[in-house]
C-alpha cells in the first residue's frame, strides 16, 4: 500500500490574492460594529452656559442704554424688541457663524456639535468621543432665524395683539381667533420645552427644542479642561442673602426698646445742641407754655401734648427716652398727676 501524496504547495501569491478578496468584507465587518463613543456632558455646565449668555446680553444692553441717556425718554422702550434681537444678533455673528463658542459656551468649555455625522465619516480620527464637525452654513442659518427671528417676532406679536386688545369679547371674532391661536401656540410650546427639559435631564442632549430640531449638540472643546468660573461672588452673595434673610425674620422679634436701654450708655454725651433740645416739648417742637414733666424720667412736656397721648395710649412711654410714663406733673409744682 503506497503512502498518500501530500497536496501541492500553494502559489506563492496565494496569500496576497487571499488578502485582497477577504480585506473589503472586514472593512465593511469594521464598520459595521463601529459607534460612536458615548460621552457624558455635564449638565449643569449647559444651563450656566446659558444663563452666562443671558446676563452677556443684559450687559451689552445696559451698556447701550446709557448711550442714549439723554435722549427723549422712554424712546428706547418701544424698541427693545428690537435692540434685543440685535444684540443677539451680534453674538451669533461673531461666535455661532464664525465656528466660535459663545460667551457662555467658551466659559464652560463647550461648542457646538451636528450630531448628523456618522460614525463611519469618524473612523478616520481620534477616538474620544468628542470629535466631530461643527454646525454647517445651512444650520447656523437656520438656528440665527429661529432663536434671533423667531423670539423677535413673537415678542411683537404679542405686544401687538395685547395693545389691539384681541383678546376681548368686544372685538372681532377674527381678531379673537387670532388671539386664541396665539394662546395655544404659546401653550404647545411650553409643553414641548418641558418635555423637552425632561429629556435634556435624562440623557444630557439638547438644551432646547432649537438644539434638538437641528441636531446641534454641545460637547467639551477641550478633553482636559476644566470650565473656567470662579464661585467665589456666588459664595459672597449667598452668604449676604442668607444673613439678610435672617436679619429681616429677627428683626421683627427683638424688642428695640430694650436694646437702646443696653446700648444708651455707651452713647457719647449729647452736645450743647440737644440739651437746648430736651427744653423744647418732644411732641410739637416749640418751647412749652404750660410745662408739665413726666414721671420718673423728668422730661419737659406740654401739658396738653402729654395729656392727650397719655388719655390715647395706656401705656404710653417717653419720645425721649423711651420710658414708660406712669404720671405728669406740672414742673416746679410738688403734687403730682
Amino acid at each position: 500500500m503506497t503512502p498518500p501524496q501530500p497536496p501541492p504547495p500553494p502559489p506563492d501569491d496565494a496569500w496576497i490574492r487571499s488578502h485582497h478578496r477577504l480585506l473589503p468584507e472586514s472593512q465593511s465587518l469594521l464598520s459595521s460594529h463601529r459607534s460612536v463613543i458615548a460621552v457624558a456632558i455635564s449638565r449643569v455646565n449647559q444651563f450656566d452656559a446659558a444663563r452666562l449668555d443671558v446676563e452677556m446680553s443684559a450687559m451689552l444692553k445696559e451698556q447701550l442704554v446709557k448711550v442714549f441717556t439723554l435722549a427723549k425718554p422712554g424712546m428706547l422702550f418701544q424698541y427693545e424688541p428690537e435692540l434685543d434681537a440685535f444684540l443677539e444678533f451680534l453674538i451669533w455673528r461673531f461666535s455661532i457663524w464664525v465656528d466660535k463658542p459663545t460667551p457662555g459656551n467658551a466659559l464652560m468649555n463647550l461648542r457646538y456639535r451636528d450630531e448628523r455625522v456618522t460614525a463611519t465619516e469618524l473612523s478616520g480620527k481620534g477616538r474620544t468621543g468628542l470629535e466631530g464637525p461643527g454646525l454647517s452654513a445651512p444650520q447656523k442659518i437656520w438656528y440665527c432665524v429661529a432663536s434671533v427671528g423667531g423670539q423677535y417676532l413673537f415678542s411683537r406679536l404679542q405686544s401687538f395683539s395685547a395693545f389691539r386688545r384681541w383678546g376681548d369679547s368686544e372685538q372681532r371674532p377674527l381678531a379673537r381667533r387670532l388671539w386664541t391661536l396665539i394662546q395655544r401656540i404659546e401653550g404647545i410650546y411650553k409643553a414641548a420645552s418641558f418635555l423637552n427639559l425632561l429629556s435634556f435631564l435624562y440623557t444630557g442632549r439638547y438644551r432646547n427644542l432649537i438644539e434638538k430640531a437641528l441636531r446641534a449638540r454641545l460637547v467639551y472643546r477641550s478633553p482636559h479642561m476644566n470650565r473656567s468660573v470662579s464661585f467665589e461672588y456666588m459664595n459672597r452673595q449667598l452668604v449676604w442673602n442668607e444673613f439678610s434673610e435672617m436679619l429681616l425674620l429677627l428683626l421683627p422679634l427683638l424688642n428695640s426698646s430694650a436694646i437702646k436701654n443696653i446700648l444708651s450708655p455707651f452713647a457719647k454725651e449729647r452736645s450743647s445742641s440737644n440739651k437746648e433740645d430736651t427744653v423744647a416739648c418732644p411732641i410739637c417742637q416749640v418751647d412749652p407754655a404750660t410745662p408739665f414733666i413726666a414721671l420718673p424720667c423728668q422730661h419737659r412736656y406740654c401739658y396738653y401734648c402729654i395729656r392727650t397721648r397719655c388719655a390715647s395710649a395706656a401705656s404710653f412711654r417717653c419720645l425721649r427716652c423711651n420710658e414708660p410714663v406712669v404720671a405728669i406733673q406740672r414742673e416746679g409744682v410738688s403734687s403730682g398727676k
